[in-house]
C-alpha cells in the first residue's frame, strides 16, 4: 500500500513538473493577419454598431408590416352622477289629455306590475367597447410603406458591409504598419551590429596608430544616431500595437505580438483595368436605393390625397345608458375622400420630383467618381509594384557599395566617413523598400475591397 501511494505521489509530481515546463501565458501570443481580421469582425465596436443598425432597420420593417392587419382597440367607461342625467315622468307630459290617460293606466296596473310613473336613467353605469378597423385601401401607403421599410433594411445591410470593409482595411493597414516597423527595427539592429563590428575595427586601428581619435568619435556618434532611431521605432511600434488592439476590440498586453512573417509580395492577376468600372460596390447600390426611396416617398405623399376605405367593427356591452346590462355590435364601411388637400399635395409632388432628379444626378456623378477611385487604386498598386523592383535594385546596390566601402577602408583607400555614409544609404534603402512593400499591400487591399473581391 505504501509503495502504491509513493508511485501515485511520484506521478503527480512528474505531471505538475511537466505542466510547469510547458505552461505558456495566455497573453503571450502572435496574431496573424487572418486572426486579426477574425477578431475585428467579432469584437470591433463600429462593426457591432453597424450590425445593430441592421437589426433596428429590420424592427422598423416588422412594425410597418403590422399595418396590413386590423387594428383592435378596447375602450372602457364607468361613471357615477350626482343626479340622473335622464329624468322623465308622467307629470312632465304637457298634454293634459295624454297625462290623464297615462295616469289612469298607471293607476289601473300599478298594483299588478313594477312599472313606475317616473323614469330615471344614466345615474351610474359601466361598459366597454371593442373597435376593430381593417384598412381596405389607403392610397397605396401601406404597400409603399412596406417597400420603403424593405429598402431601409437593404440599405442598412449595405452600410454594414461598407463598415466591415473599411474597418478590415484599417486593421490590415495597421497590421502592415506593425510588421513594417518590426522589419525596420530588425534593420536597425543589424545596423547596430555593423557599427559594433566597425567600432572594433577602428579601435584596433587606433591601438596600432592607424586611426585617429576622431574616427572613433565618428563611429560613436553614428551609434548614438542609430540608437535614437531604434528608440523612435520602439515607441512607434508600441503605439501601433495599442492602436491595432483597439481596432480588434481586445485588451492591450505587452505579450501580444502581430505577424512574425515578412512583408511578402503576392503575384496578382489584376491587370485588366477595364473591368474595374463594372464592379457592384455597395456605394453604387446605395445610390440606386436612394433613387427608389425618393420615388416611393412621392407615392406616399400622393396616397395622402387619395380616397381611403376601411371596414370598422364595433362591439359594446354595459349599462352606461340603461339600468341593466346589454350588448350590441355594428359593422361600418368607412370612406374618406380628401377634397381640399390636392392643392398642398401638388406642391409636395413637385418637391419630390425635384428630389428624384437630384438623386439621378447624384447617381450619375458619384458613379463616375467611384469608377475614378477604383481606377486610381489600381494605378497605385501597379505603381507600387513597379517601384518595389526599383527599390530592390537600389538596396542591392547599397549593400554592394557598403561591402566595397569596408574593403576600401581596410585598404586605406577611403576615409571612415565614406564608410559611415555607405552604411546610412544602406539603412535608408532597406527602410525605403519596407515602406514600398507596405504601400503595395495597402493599395492591393484597397483595390480588392473596391472591386468586392476576396484576397
Amino acid at each position: 500500500m505504501k509503495a502504491m501511494k509513493h508511485n501515485i505521489i511520484l506521478k503527480l509530481v512528474v505531471c505538475v513538473s511537466l505542466l510547469s515546463v510547458f505552461h505558456i501565458p495566455l497573453s503571450a501570443q502572435v496574431l496573424s493577419l487572418d486572426s486579426c481580421l477574425a477578431l475585428a469582425r467579432r469584437n470591433n465596436a463600429d462593426i457591432r454598431a453597424s450590425q445593430l443598425a441592421v437589426q433596428k432597420a429590420q424592427a422598423v420593417k416588422d412594425q410597418v408590416f403590422t399595418k396590413y392587419f386590423p387594428s383592435v382597440q378596447f375602450h372602457g367607461l364607468g361613471y357615477i352622477a350626482a343626479e340622473p342625467m335622464v329624468s322623465f315622468g308622467v307629470d312632465d307630459i304637457k298634454s293634459n289629455d295624454m297625462r290623464e290617460l297615462l295616469e289612469a293606466i298607471y293607476e289601473a296596473f300599478s298594483t299588478e306590475s313594477d312599472v313606475n310613473n317616473h323614469l330615471e336613467l344614466m345615474e351610474h353605469g359601466a361598459g366597454g367597447a371593442l373597435v376593430a378597423a381593417q384598412p381596405i385601401y389607403a392610397g397605396g401607403r401601406i404597400i409603399n410603406g412596406n417597400r420603403l421599410a424593405s429598402l431601409g433594411v437593404e440599405a442598412a445591410n449595405l452600410q454594414a458591409e461598407m463598415q466591415v470593409r473599411d474597418i478590415l482595411e484599417q486593421v490590415e493597414s495597421s497590421y502592415y504598419l506593425v510588421v513594417g516597423l518590426k522589419e525596420k527595427a530588425a534593420t536597425v539592429d543589424a545596423a547596430l551590429a555593423l557599427i559594433d563590428s566597425l567600432s572594433r575595427t577602428v579601435n584596433a586601428a587606433l591601438a596600432n596608430g592607424l586611426a585617429t581619435r576622431a574616427d572613433a568619435l565618428q563611429v560613436e556618434l553614428k551609434r548614438n544616431e542609430i540608437q535614437a532611431q531604434q528608440q523612435q521605432l520602439n515607441s512607434g511600434l508600441r503605439l501601433s500595437r495599442r492602436l491595432l488592439c483597439i481596432q480588434l476590440g481586445i485588451d492591450y498586453s505587452d505579450g501580444i505580438d502581430f505577424g512574425d512573417e515578412e512583408l511578402r509580395i503576392q503575384n496578382d492577376d489584376l491587370t485588366d483595368a477595364s473591368r474595374i468600372t463594372e464592379s457592384r460596390r455597395p456605394e453604387r447600390q446605395l445610390l440606386d436605393i436612394n433613387l427608389k426611396v425618393q420615388e416611393l416617398q412621392k407615392k406616399l405623399t400622393l396616397g395622402e390625397a387619395l380616397p381611403q376605405l376601411a371596414l370598422v367593427g364595433i362591439g359594446y356591452y354595459g349599462n352606461t345608458i340603461r339600468n341593466y346590462a346589454s350588448g350590441n355590435a355594428v359593422a361600418l364601411l368607412s370612406l374618406s375622400v380628401p377634397l381640399t388637400g390636392w392643392w398642398e399635395t401638388s406642391y409636395k409632388i413637385r418637391e419630390h420630383n425635384l428630389r428624384i432628379e437630384e438623386a439621378r444626378t447624384m447617381q450619375e456623378d458619384y458613379g463616375k467618381k467611384l469608377s475614378l477611385e477604383e481606377e486610381k487604386a489600381y494605378s497605385d498598386m501597379i505603381d507600387a509594384a513597379m517601384l518595389i523592383r526599383s527599390d530592390s535594385a537600389a538596396l542591392d546596390l547599397a549593400r554592394e557599395n557598403y561591402r566595397l566601402a569596408g574593403l576600401n577602408y581596410s585598404a586605406g583607400a577611403i576615409t571612415l566617413n565614406d564608410v559611415l555614409q555607405a552604411q546610412t544609404l544602406l539603412l535608408q534603402a532597406q527602410n525605403a523598400l519596407t515602406d514600398r512593400r507596405i504601400a503595395y499591400l495597402t493599395a492591393r487591399r484597397r483595390l480588392l475591397d473596391l472591386r468586392g473581391m476576396e484576397d
